[in-house]
């Protein structure tokens, strides 16, 4: 990247930062704490570097920090926030774990988290953050970005952007209409099911490939960026495979059917009319497309307020924001897709349009994202959690994160009237 366009980013950047809560009631206070867990290990001597080198001792200032490594598109907040409340005082949440009952303290002092908040409807009942981060600082996302995008493409289909699930990407991308992705329809993309070839399990070197071309500028970005993966491997809808370049594809054909870059999109028709009090910002490639697969940035309130907004089946005061029927499809496992249901061994979870979906009866989802990132979402009681972290290995979704999901819902999740 050229020194110049280095020096304009930077100072893009400051401006948004100083700018992003002007003009906000004074938010509720959540509880910081400048340690945590291995916080040396993590930088804290060295004030938590934001390098764009990808080690775990960087995590914790380049996962709050993002878009000052990175180029990107700024999401604006709404002009009249969501209101929040705050309890007054935190639940006394106890949770099971390796043998014995634990607190939400015991699993602060050893889990690598910079932020958690548990929200039932709009009362906030724990907020905290950890390793000096604070609640004006945009958390990356990671994969939990993946279903922000597939809610984009409920709300073009709703508008008539997109005529139908059924068609091939390559009607809307025609620089790909020839190719493996270009022949997929968006059904099977919202459902990873695509059948061409990606290797990202662990790490893969596809998902490597596709973050330098994206994220890394090491390529011209836009449809350019999936020309690489031309291999079917499979029928389309016949076995779910979790690859980020279906994301990327999805925002792509979003991006070209409303006219406009996906994070202006974002903004327009969800960011702010779910009432965000800050700014985000959504990574861009060298064409000045967003990284659909990951890489939006948000503070964790406005996570939060996203997460409502679903467990609302996308319904603010009565008001449609994204179209309800569309995020029920979006967060059930389909009956005629055997291979959606108890994809992620370990954990039962199925897989709806880019959203994991909780085994069992009780209508869960969650949005998961790498290192620890996850919102956990019980529409019955408004209930979500809101988790971001540094995990320094690929242990999504962490057992003890979900232990402690299922005790919130055990004692908070009663169905609200």
């Amino acid at each position: 990247m050229h020194a110049a366009s280095s020096v304009a980013r930077r100072r893009r950047v400051a401006v948004v930062v100083t700018t992003a809560f002007a003009g906000c009631a004074a938010p509720p206070s959540p509880r910081f704490d400048p340690g945590g867990p291995d916080a040396a290990f993590y930088g804290a001597e060295r004030g938590y570097p934001a390098s764009v080198i990808y080690h775990p001792r960087n995590f914790v200032g380049a996962f709050s920090h993002h878009d000052r490594i990175w180029e990107h598109r700024t999401v604006l907040r709404a002009v009249a926030p969501r209101p929040l409340q705050r309890a007054a005082a935190e639940p006394a949440v106890r949770y099971r774990h390796g043998g014995r009952e634990r607190t939400l303290d015991d699993y602060l002092e050893h889990n690598p988290a910079t932020g958690l908040l548990v929200m039932q409807g709009d009362s906030i009942l724990v907020e905290r953050y950890r390793y000096g981060r604070h609640d004006r600082h945009r958390l990356a996302s990671f994969s939990m970005a993946k279903t922000v995008t597939a809610m984009l493409v409920g709300v073009a289909l709703a508008e008539g952007r997109l005529r139908s699930l059924d068609d091939p990407a390559g009607a809307y991308v025609p620089e790909l209409a020839g190719s493996a992705y270009g022949k997929t329809s968006i059904r099977h993309l919202l459902q990873m099911s695509s059948g061409v070839r990606f290797r990202e399990s662990g790490g893969g070197p596809d998902i490597g490939r596709l973050w330098l071309d994206t994220v890394g500028h090491m390529g011209p970005g836009g449809a350019h960026a999936l020309r690489p993966f031309d291999e079917r491997a499979r029928q389309p809808g016949a076995l779910f495979a979790y690859a980020s370049a279906e994301t990327q594809l999805l925002g792509l054909v979003v991006s070209r059917a409303v006219a406009r870059p996906l994070a202006e999109y974002l903004q327009q028709k969800i960011w702010q009319p779910m009432g965000a009090e800050a700014d985000a910002s959504w990574l861009v490639d060298a064409a000045g497309q967003e990284a659909a697969y990951c890489c939006l940035n948000a503070v964790l309130r406005d996570y939060a307020r996203l997460a409502l907004l679903l467990a609302d089946d996308g319904r603010r005061d009565g008001r449609e924001i994204i179209p309800a029927a569309w995020v029920r499809e979006a967060t059930t496992v389909p009956e005629d897709r055997p291979d959606l249901h108890g994809v992620w061994p370990d954990t039962g979870f199925g897989y709806g349009y880019q959203t994991w979906v909780f085994p069992g009866p009780r209508r869960m989802f969650a949005l998961i994202g790498v290192h620890g990132q996850a919102i956990y979402v019980d529409p019955a009681s408004r209930l979500v959690l809101v988790h971001t972290a540094v995990r320094p290995v690929l242990e999504d979704p962490n057992r003890e994160t979900l232990a402690l999901w299922q005790a919130l819902v055990a004692q908070l999740g009663k169905p609200a009237r």
